[in-house]
């Protein structure tokens, strides 16, 4: 089951985007690098609550 998840800006702490992941396949936090427009830059967002 796919379950949903918003990802955040490491360098702003804005939450920018909403998506789901497999919790078998990541069961652990999930860090992507994403497009912040908050920082107008390409930055690492981390998964949040």
């Amino acid at each position: 089951m796919r379950t949903k998840i918003t990802l955040a800006c490491t360098e702003c702490k804005q939450r920018n985007y909403n998506t789901t992941k497999d919790k078998k396949t990541h069961p652990d936090r999930m860090e992507i690098k994403k497009y912040c427009r908050f920082c107008r830059t390409h930055t690492v967002h981390k998964e949040t609550k």
